[in-house]
């Protein structure tokens, strides 16, 4: 499989003025990967390169394999309109921003779905007016009303979820959600014409499921018009009961938390994955240009695919790195490091500032604890979406 590097100079070649933006960030975290994990004494901030603000858990989807709100998500049973006053108001984000801005991290804009974040228009704006680059995750249903704006503001980065052609997509994510989908990348396009400006880059995230896998050569084709900037196959954040367990036990013992989040991902649709199938048909897809570039995360050798879904206790990636370049910042105004499992919280922006927090006690412990770990990572790590992206290589893999 082709390595996700070789996008890189294509990714210049097209957007400079951001890839500058994002090269400061890859630097910073080549820092963290090669220099000695300090724990005490030392200002992380200064290695700080990428900043997630989840800024609603509502969402107007139920995808079926969320960790959130899917058969098994961890806010499938919460009362939505308690949720929805727990939302930071939009001073706070201004705030932290201000305090983050000269270290000049990426923004990461997530939920829930972030359009139903009632500032997310005023926030990106003061985040652009920042000079900081922001990527929006979105379902991409608000795309189309939303358009005009969001070209002219300059939104750095879309990426958008579609996990397959028209009627695999809406069957794991509700119907018309495809269509809605194309009808806003149209309308972005569109108004990028219009406007003659480059932004936003527009992007796909598509999760692979025993649900998609097959149809991913479909979605590609289709791709063709769409008029991307780049389209990203993620292979899926999956656990099971055992690894659930033993981090159940760990975190109990090394970091006193008890776990709630990571039983959401143990979902089964990792279940009877052909990874030589799955293989030929990605092999297949990064052999063609489609106009864009095409990543697989992670990007496995061809006889680990199955690996990957069928032995979930063998690690593909370790050492991750996140904790000391990386933060996440929950609606409520909780950060944690991980942000898919907000169990261990270092402390809240409403409190304390983000450095007070990023520099403190717990999030030493919590770097200490990890980096003591055989692998430098938890037993729940082991097909974390932040570990796959960031952690390092595991020879064979």
């Amino acid at each position: 499989m082709k390595q996700n590097i070789s996008v890189v100079p294509l990714l210049f070649t097209r957007k400079w003025t951001l890839s500058i933006k994002m090269l400061r960030g890859f630097i910073k975290m080549g820092k963290t990967r090669f220099f000695p994990k300090r724990d005490y004494h030392f200002d992380h901030m200064k290695n700080l390169c990428l900043v997630y603000f989840k800024l609603t858990a509502l969402c107007n989807l139920r995808c079926v394999m969320c960790g959130q709100w899917g058969e098994k998500g961890v806010m499938k049973n919460c009362d939505i309109s308690e949720e929805a006053k727990k939302i930071l108001p939009l001073e706070d984000y201004k705030r932290v921003i201000d305090e983050i801005a000269p270290y000049r991290p990426i923004i990461y804009l997530w939920g829930g779905e972030p359009f139903l974040y009632p500032h997310i228009i005023p926030l990106v704006k003061y985040i652009v007016d920042k000079g900081l680059y922001v990527s929006v995750n979105t379902n991409g249903t608000f795309l189309e009303k939303h358009a005009e704006v969001i070209v002219r503001d300059k939104w750095s980065t879309i990426f958008v979820s579609l996990d397959g052609f028209r009627e695999t997509n809406d069957t794991m994510r509700g119907r018309g959600a495809y269509d809605r989908v194309l009808n806003g990348f149209a309308a972005i396009n569109r108004e990028k014409k219009r406007q003659n400006s480059i932004y936003p880059i527009l992007g796909i995230v598509t999760t692979v499921t025993n649900m998609n896998y097959q149809d991913l050569d479909r979605l590609a084709e289709a791709s063709r018009e769409y008029k991307l900037d780049v389209h990203i196959f993620n292979l899926g954040t999956y656990t099971n009961d055992r690894i659930v367990a033993a981090q159940r036990v760990f975190m109990k013992e090394k970091l006193d938390t008890d776990i709630d989040c990571l039983a959401a991902y143990n979902t089964g649709y990792n279940a009877h994955i052909d990874g030589q199938k799955l293989y030929r048909i990605l092999q297949n897809i990064h052999q063609k240009d489609f106009g864009h570039p095409m990543i697989t995360v992670p990007a496995l050798n061809p006889e680990k695919i199955h690996t990957y879904y069928a032995d979930l206790e063998t690690p593909v990636r370790n050492h991750c790195i996140v904790p000391w370049c990386q933060t996440n910042i929950n609606y409520n105004g909780d950060v944690h490091f991980c942000a898919d499992y907000p169990d261990y919280i270092l402390g809240n922006i409403k409190a304390q500032s983000l450095k007070q927090i990023y520099n403190g006690e717990r999030a030493n412990l919590f770097r200490k604890t990890i980096n003591a770990c055989e692998g430098g990572m938890f037993p729940g790590c082991l097909r974390c979406y932040q570990n796959m992206l960031f952690g390092e290589k595991i020879r064979g893999y």
